[in-house]
C-alpha cells in the first residue's frame, strides 16, 4: 500500500504495497532524475520520475530536526505536542533497519528467475484456502468495486503470504529511523535522494500520529515492516489516510485484523490510486514481428493505442474486445527466450501499488492461478 516510496523493491512479504518502500529485488530510481529508454528488456527500465521541486541539501542536526518535528506536527495535526514528545521518547533508532535499508539493490533478476520467487505450488493451494475461507467478504467487495476477488487474494499473498507475514518490526520505530537517521552512503550523486528519502519518511512518521489519532490506534504496539507498511495489505500511514475503508461498518478502519476492511481498501486503492476499469484486461500476451525492434517506453502508462502498437510490431495472441482500448508493451526475460505482453489500464493500476513492471505480472499472474487458470510458462 501503499504513497510510492522506495521504488521497484519488495522484500518478499514484508513490505509492500501500496507504499513504496520495499526491499531490492529491482533497483531503485532516482528520484527527480528522468530515465532514458534502455536497451534491455522493460522490467529493467525504471518508471520515468516527474520534476520534483528543489530540496534543501544542508544537513540539520537531529536535535533540532527532531524539535521540529514535534513542532510541526502538533500543528498540523492538531496533536499535544507533550504526547509526541512521549511517544518519540519511546522509540528506538534501530541499527537492523538502518542496514537492511543499507543493502546494495540485488542485479535485476529476469523474469524467469523472479517469478518463482512469488508463484509457487504453496502460494496457490494457499491463495485458493484463503478464497474459500473468505469468498462471500470478498465477492461483496468484487461487486461493489469491480476489482476481482482473486487479484485482491494475490495481493495479500503476495506481501504478506495470506496475513502470516506481516512484519515483526515497531512501525514507530521503523519510522523513526528511518525519518532521522536514513542511512547515507557519502556519495554526492546520491545525497539528494537520500535527503528526500529521509524527508518522506519524516512525513509518513507524522501521517502515523495523524493516523493513530483518527483510528484510536495504539502508537507503540503496531507493527509492520522494517520501512514501516503495515496490515495484511501493507499500507503506508499516507495510504492508510488515504485509502483505507471501513469495510464492515463499525466506524473504523482496521487493517490488521478485519478481514473486511482489508479487502475493501485494496480494492478502493486499485480504483482511487489506479483507475482500475470494471472489467477491463489486466494484460495479454503478445507477439512482436519479426525483425521489429522492441518498444521499451519510459512511461508506465498504458497510452499506446492497438494500432499504434501494431504499427511497431506488435499483435495480441487473444482477442482484446475493449473498444478503444489502450495499452503498454512489456518485456519479459523467459526460460525460452523474449516474451511479449501487452498491459491494459487495469495492468498499470496494479503497478501504482508497487512500481514494479514484474512485480505487476506476477499478482496477474497468482491471481490467475489462484482462480484455477493455467499459467504460461516462465
Amino acid at each position: 500500500m501503499i504513497r510510492r516510496a522506495l521504488i521497484c523493491c519488495i522484500t518478499f512479504g514484508l513490505v509492500a504495497c501500496a507504499t513504496q518502500p520495499h526491499a531490492p529485488v529491482t533497483p531503485p530510481s532516482s528520484a527527480g532524475t528522468p530515465v532514458k529508454p534502455a536497451a534491455g528488456p522493460a522490467e529493467a527500465v525504471p518508471e520515468k520520475k516527474q520534476d520534483l521541486p528543489p530540496v534543501d541539501l544542508t544537513p540539520v542536526p537531529f536535535e533540532t530536526a527532531r524539535a521540529n518535528f514535534v513542532r510541526d506536527t502538533a500543528a498540523r495535526y492538531g496533536i499535544d505536542p507533550a504526547y509526541i514528545e512521549a511517544t518519540l521518547a519511546q522509540a528506538q533508532i534501530r541499527e537492523p533497519i538502518i542496514a537492511a535499508m543499507s543493502r546494495p539493490a540485488e542485479r535485476v533478476k529476469p523474469w524467469n528467475e523472479y517469478r518463482p520467487m512469488f508463484i509457487t505450488q504453496a502460494r496457490i493451494d494457499g491463495g485458493k484456502k484463503f478464497f474459500a475461507e473468505h469468498r462471500d467478504e470478498l465477492l461483496r467487495v468484487q461487486e461493489r468495486t469491480g476489482v476481482p476477488a482473486e487479484v485482491i487474494v494475490s495481493i495479500i499473498g503476495v506481501e504478506t503470504s495470506y496475513g502470516k507475514n506481516a512484519g515483526n518490526h515497531r512501525v514507530i520505530d521503523a519510522l523513526y529511523t528511518l525519518a532521522f537517521k536514513y542511512p547515507r552512503t557519502g556519495d554526492p550523486a546520491k545525497l539528494e535522494r537520500e535527503v528526500r528519502r529521509e524527508l518522506f519518511f519524516r512525513d509518513e512518521l507524522a501521517k502515523l500520529f495523524e493516523l493513530a489519532k483518527l483510528e484510536q490506534l495504539d502508537i507503540n504496539t503496531l507493527k509492520g515492516s522494517y520501512a514501516g507498511a503495515m496490515g495484511m495489505g501493507q499500507f503506508m500511514p499516507s495510504s492508510y489516510l488515504d485509502f483505507a475503508v471501513d469495510g464492515n461498518g463499525d466506524g473504523r478502519r482496521d487493517l490488521f485484523n478485519s478481514y473486511d476492511d482489508v479487502f475493501s481498501s485494496i480494492a478502493n486503492y486499485f480504483v482511487k490510486k489506479g483507475g482500475w476499469v470494471r472489467g477491463g484486461t489486466v494484460a495479454v500476451p503478445a507477439t512482436l514481428a519479426a525483425g521489429r525492434e522492441e518498444f521499451n517506453p519510459v512511461d508506465w502508462t498504458p497510452n499506446h493505442t492497438l494500432a499504434d502498437l501494431a504499427a511497431r510490431g506488435y499483435q495480441p495472441v487473444v482477442p482484446v474486445r475493449a473498444v478503444g482500448a489502450t495499452a503498454t508493451p512489456i518485456t519479459l526475460e523467459g526460460s525460452d527466450g523474449k516474451q511479449y505482453w501487452l498491459g491494459f489500464q487495469n495492468y498499470y493500476a496494479i503497478t501504482r501499488y508497487n512500481i514494479s513492471k514484474m512485480y505487476a505480472m506476477a499478482v496477474f499472474q497468482l491471481s490467475q492461478a489462484i482462480a484455477g487458470k493455467e499459467l504460461p510458462p516462465a
